[in-house]
């Protein structure tokens, strides 16, 4: 696995720079599930960042450094634990299609943690001197 990471480094850093610095997308990522519930979808990607994911090898086993999808219990149930959802990612034109290797659950929630199109500094942040020490993913609850 560490090796995995030490290969991906310079691409995910690369990502991470494109889709933190461009301005070409100012529109948040959208993640949802697809129409029937099978899938998420990844959509409104910075065009640079999707670029780059295209050509990374093996981009449907790589999906753990791209994305993360943890299955979560109800608001109301406190008693399990968050599940890591196995899965592939297909890139198409313009998404990210996650599918899970099992049918995601009714009534269950899905935590979506991504770093696509992440903001590192925006101008508003440089001239207020709010930075950030470090990229912040985005995360999405997702109820099925």
């Amino acid at each position: 696995m560490y090796s995995r990471l030490l290969k991906l480094a310079p691409v995910l850093f690369g990502i991470a720079y494109l889709m933190s610095c461009s301005s070409a997308n100012n529109k948040p990522l959208s993640i949802r599930f697809s129409s029937d519930s099978t899938a998420i979808i990844f959509s409104d990607i910075d065009p640079a960042g999707l670029g780059l994911i295209r050509n990374i090898p093996g981009v449907d086993t790589a999906h753990a450094d791209l994305i993360t999808v943890l299955e979560t219990n109800a608001d109301e149930d406190t008693t399990g634990m968050e599940h890591n959802v196995p899965g592939k990612l297909e890139v198409t034109d313009s998404t990210l299609v996650f599918r899970p290797d099992e049918s995601f659950i009714s009534g269950k929630n899905y935590l979506v943690v991504s770093y696509m199109n992440a903001k590192f500094a925006s101008t508003e942040k440089i001239i207020s001197g709010r930075l950030n020490h470090s990229v912040k993913p985005q995360q999405v609850v997702l109820k099925r």
